[in-house]
């Protein structure tokens, strides 16, 4: 599989859409090198001519090279609708030992499918969210709209640095649930968060993606965070002063006294919300800023067959 690119590479190359370009190409060339071959990741902008079909949307050059005949695909013709759903909360900007914050990566990641979804024809749209949503545009699968999306991408990673000072908590729970009474199409939900939630909230989320599939909706889980720290608890031997990134509040920490426990606790209650998920049939995946995109871009890709 593709590696993940370095990212003093990729924060190199502007703008955005070329990044995403990159790593999709990176990517789909380490599919056709990889176990995962049987994935199609086809980027065709024509179909088949079937019987019926009016003669004035049938391509003439591409009859022209290949003697078939082909159709024209336009934007009503689109075979999924998808709404990419960020948590742009304070906790997202946190990194340790990765070289781009959870914010930085999850961005990079919703504009490499944001270009795969459009490759394919499939409508995209985004939302944004910390304690209430904040950008909402509906899926479409015009190259236009497609640029639109990526310029409003680009802007929160500009204002990283100085959005990055403020305390903005996350309210997942709440959010999700007003999306899930505002989304009128059966759609597929990807949700990019690092579900900085209190644990007795964790009750919450569990309902409101709930709310999504009770509306019909598919959704994709990408729980996104810095594994050897915030799961690993991986770090030197000392004294650390951990501060919350939403609350302000702080403790001063020894890592090495707490890591066997607090190992455990993350286990037992990873396993609980991954429990969760499954029984209501919420694909769940942990996304570790530290590796490659391809597991990410894979769970998709996973969705995305099943759902035909």
């Amino acid at each position: 599989m593709a590696m993940l690119l370095n990212p003093d590479i990729l924060t190199q190359l502007a703008p955005l859409e070329l990044k995403a370009r990159t790593i999709i190409e990176g990517f789909i060339s380490g599919l056709h090198r990889s176990p995962y071959h049987g994935f199609s990741v086809e980027f065709a902008e024509h179909r088949p001519y079937n019987p019926g079909d009016d003669f004035k949307h049938i391509d003439w050059k591409a009859y022209g090279k290949t003697g078939k005949f082909y159709v024209k695909q336009y934007e009503e013709e689109t075979n999924l609708r998808a709404h990419i759903v960020l948590d742009v909360s304070s906790s997202m900007y946190f990194s340790h030992f990765a070289d781009w914050s959870k914010l930085r990566y999850a961005i990079h990641y919703a504009a490499s499918l944001m270009y795969l979804m459009n490759r394919q024809r499939d409508a995209c749209g985004l939302v944004t969210f910390d304690q209430e949503i904040g950008l909402k545009y509906p899926p479409k699968s015009s190259y236009n709209h497609l640029r639109l999306l990526f310029g409003e991408l680009e802007k929160i990673l500009e204002q990283e640095e100085e959005r990055s000072k403020e305390q903005r908590e996350s309210a997942s729970a709440d959010a999700l649930h007003e999306l899930a009474e505002q989304l009128k199409h059966r759609s597929l939900v990807v949700i990019l968060s690092d579900l900085f939630e209190n644990v007795s909230d964790h009750d919450a989320l569990i309902s409101a993606l709930k709310h999504l599939r009770h509306r019909k909706h598919e959704v994709l889980l990408l729980n996104v965070l810095e594994h050897k720290s915030e799961r690993l608890l991986d770090f030197p031997d000392g004294t650390f002063l951990f501060e919350d990134m939403e609350t302000g509040s702080e403790v001063e920490v020894v890592p090495a006294q707490l890591k066997e426990s607090y190992r455990k606790k993350i286990k037992e209650f990873t396993y609980k919300f991954k429990l969760a998920c499954s029984e209501s049939k919420i694909d769940f995946q942990e996304i570790d800023t530290q590796s490659p995109f391809d597991l990410a871009l894979l769970a998709y890709l996973n969705k995305r067959k099943r759902l035909g």
